[in-house]
């Protein structure tokens, strides 16, 4: 049974800092590409980041592309989104996934398992 636990939400004033962790249970983590989606109140869930098994290729939405950074530490099994120059607009419920592949995109389709998601609120 594959688990992911996030965490590392909470409230920040726009133009803050936050960093987001989520912990793999389960699966062999590092031969699977991780994921960060997000969904904001009455919208769909969006792509935020994709990072490939090994960490050596990532990639971002255009709107966050520059401010947020994805990052993943094999040894401990633990995928990472430093998250800066925050808006009020990453308002939303993040939530990390596990790629069905090495390499995964943006679509959810690619993503086979997913945690529970953290709050971010960025007040303006």
């Amino acid at each position: 049974q594959v688990q992911l636990a996030e965490s590392g939400g909470g409230l920040v004033q726009a133009g803050g800092s936050l960093r987001l962790s989520c912990a793999a249970s389960g699966r062999t983590f590092s031969s699977y590409a991780m994921g960060w989606f997000r969904q904001a109140p009455g919208k769909e869930r969006e792509f935020v980041a994709t990072i490939s098994w090994s960490g050596g290729w990532t990639s971002y939405a255009d709107s966050v592309k520059g401010r947020f950074t994805i990052s993943r530490d094999n040894a401990k099994n633990t995928v990472y989104l430093q998250m800066n120059s925050l808006k009020p607009e990453d308002t939303a419920v993040y939530y990390c996934a596990t790629g069905s592949r090495r390499l995964s995109g943006p679509s959810r389709d690619e993503y086979d398992y997913w945690g529970q998601g953290t709050q971010v609120t960025v007040s303006s």
